[in-house]
């Protein structure tokens, strides 16, 4: 009986960087490699794809460096004009 594959989904999904890695927050993994017991994903930037990253899988699962799927950028802060004609 085969052994059961680590990371199965992990081809094709999509995840936002909390931090801009080289310089894109959006990537798709496009390739998947296995080396003994670690699974590696070959990250590529939705918007430029010459941007290509290889990293360990298990840092997909770290919610401080990646969110799954493709997650909107924080809103802006409200302007300040606006809070002040609110509060009067």
């Amino acid at each position: 009986m085969p052994r059961k594959q680590k990371y199965p989904h992990l081809l094709g999904s999509k995840w936002t960087a909390c931090q801009k890695t080289e310089g894109w927050r959006h990537f798709q993994v496009a390739n998947r490699k296995q080396e003994g017991a670690w699974v590696f994903a070959e990250l590529v930037a939705s918007c430029d794809p010459t941007v290509r990253l290889w990293v360990n899988a298990k840092q997909l699962k770290n919610r401080s460096l990646w969110q799954p799927g493709w997650q909107p950028l924080s809103p802006p802060a409200p302007k300040v004009e606006e809070d002040i004609f609110w509060l009067n």
